[in-house]
């Protein structure tokens, strides 16, 4: 599969549609004069809002059409394909790396998180999302034995590959690093996760409580911050 082609084909259909909560929360740990990549980063949009924060932005993406949109927002990018190629950085060039829900998106995750370690300097901060398919929907398929793939869900078919908070933790610390405030998004939006009635009034406002609480169960993205351990 061409996964460039089929990122071009997904940006034209979808343009800059994000979820506004997850890129706050992403945004909320960066800060004025950071230097910090953003890896996969598609259009821009949350570069754009981390260089408005006064942060020092450079990115990739792997597409021709998130390159392109995003060098026009005036985003410092480069075209890199993680799944056959390394990051065009030196190592330890980075205070802070930002992955948001596109390392699910690609074949080898190991590689991935290698390179942005890599070029992340000691003491850096990690801030990464990915979809939790330890959400509570999934593993209630999982138990009447499904697993249907659902836009918009954990187990949208775009995603190849799939994670658990205590899976991140457990490749973070292979890699020196250590998670330092973890929470989640419940997404309310996505109408194949949740019924209607649970994405209004109180119910609404009980399942964000929920997901504060307990991101590893109810949240449909988890949100991740960890800072590389310092060079001995």
């Amino acid at each position: 599969m061409n996964l460039a082609a089929l990122y071009d084909a997904y940006w034209e259909k979808y343009g800059d549609s994000f979820d506004p909560q997850r890129l706050t929360m992403l945004a909320q740990h960066v800060q004025p004069g950071d230097t910090v990549l953003q890896v996969d980063c598609g259009p821009g949009v949350l570069a754009q809002i981390l260089m408005e924060k006064g942060a020092r932005v450079v990115a990739t993406e792997l597409s021709g059409g998130g390159t392109r949109r995003a060098s026009a927002r005036g985003v410092a990018i480069a075209r890199v394909d993680m799944d056959s190629g390394n990051l065009p950085f030196p190592s330890s060039s980075f205070a802070v790396v930002v992955c948001d829900s596109r390392m699910e998106h690609g074949i080898d995750f190991g590689h991935y998180l290698d390179e942005c370690v890599r070029v992340l300097k000691p003491g850096g901060r990690f801030i990464i999302s990915v979809p939790n398919t330890a959400h509570w929907r999934c593993r209630w398929w999982l138990l009447t034995g499904r697993f249907p793939y659902r836009v918009g869900t954990p187990t949208d078919w775009t995603h190849l590959r799939f994670f658990t908070l205590s899976d991140m933790r457990a490749l973070w610390a292979q890699r020196g690093v250590e998670p330092i405030h973890v929470t989640g998004t419940a997404s309310l939006w996505a109408e194949e996760l949740y019924p209607a009635w649970m994405r209004q009034g109180r119910a609404s406002s009980l399942y964000l409580r929920l997901t504060r609480a307990w991101p590893s169960l109810f949240a449909r993205d988890l949100v991740l911050v960890g800072r590389k351990r310092q060079a001995a």
